[in-house]
């Protein structure tokens, strides 16, 4: 496959699930900012903005952080790159681009998703109705996904377009974990945690799949282990990381090669640590090297497969 192909279907996908993650976390921080008791900081507003490194551009478009400015700026606003809009219209021109190497139920499904959004743009989506476009976004998602899984071969284009998902999903669920063990660590009201991690799961969608394993109400410990290391949550680290290097296998390729090298060392560390070693080095600390690791690893696939050699 030419890299200019495998590319345009990478980041097709990296867009796609980037869209749906940001719908999902601006969900918990809708449900967060409205919780009975509320801090004097707004700390669950900064989620999104902590998440996606946007602080200094939202301040410069707007003058208070409130739920209707976030909603704006992160799901229509062309001017943060990173908003559910902007997102949409990469994804379909990487799309358009590689258009030959999508079935037509794939193509079908982002292009009539972009037709939608840009649809309802026109109209106005505000944030009083942000509950049904969340729901809109991840449904779309899940379209593509469903189309992808049913129609398209098994070969490299499948393979490109699971390592742009898995890669993006990964970053999301780290960053959620680490924002939210640390409004946990700044306020430790007992009814507060137990709403951030029913949220927090929530915007995974493991709300079921936790009280399915673990049967108990929400603890903390139990619910940043299932996220990290149960194989069995299609969003935990240890999933995602796995589920990336049997694609990297599947691409295969001769000689040295960095990437599935780099991930075969996460995916061991992931399947033989347990979470008490893993809490003794410092959740925190855990969460940002994996991080780190991940972008080392998203680098390497970029010049290994994506870059015209």
């Amino acid at each position: 496959m030419l890299s200019r192909t495998a590319s345009g279907l990478y980041w097709m996908a990296r867009y796609l699930e980037r869209a749906e993650n940001i719908a999902r976390v601006l969900d918990v921080t809708n449900r967060l900012s409205l919780m009975p008791v509320r801090s004097t900081h707004d700390d669950e507003l900064r989620v999104p903005l902590t998440l996606t490194s946007t602080d200094e551009l939202f301040w410069t478009l707007n003058d208070r952080l409130a739920m209707p400015q976030l909603f704006n700026f992160f799901v229509l606003d062309e001017r943060n790159p990173g908003s559910i809009f902007c997102c949409w219209e990469a994804a379909w021109n990487n799309a358009h681009a590689v258009r030959g190497s999508l079935s037509s139920e794939v193509w079908e499904s982002i292009n009539s998703s972009w037709i939608e959004m840009r649809k309802l743009r026109r109209q106005g989506v505000s944030s009083t109705g942000a509950d049904a476009f969340f729901d809109w976004v991840k449904e779309r998602s899940h379209l593509f996904r469903g189309a992808m899984f049913g129609t398209l071969m098994r070969g490299d284009a499948m393979s490109f377009i699971r390592l742009g998902t898995l890669l993006e999903r990964a970053d999301c669920t780290a960053r959620l974990l680490d924002v939210t063990h640390a409004l946990t660590e700044q306020d430790d009201d007992s009814v507060r945690e137990y709403y951030r991690l029913d949220t927090l799961l929530r915007s995974v969608s493991a709300r079921e799949a936790y009280h399915t394993i673990y049967k108990q109400e929400l603890v903390s410990d139990s619910v940043n282990e299932m996220l990290i290391l149960r194989e069995e949550s299609p969003r935990s680290l240890r999933s995602c990381i796995d589920e990336i290097a049997n694609q990297l296998n599947l691409i295969g390729g001769n000689g040295e090669n960095r990437p599935r090298r780099l991930v075969t060392v996460l995916d061991a560390g992931l399947r033989f640590t347990s979470y008490e070693s893993l809490i003794a080095e410092g959740l925190h600390s855990w969460l940002r090297h994996f991080l780190d690791d991940l972008g080392i690893i998203a680098e390497s696939i970029q010049q290994t497969y994506l870059e015209a050699k």
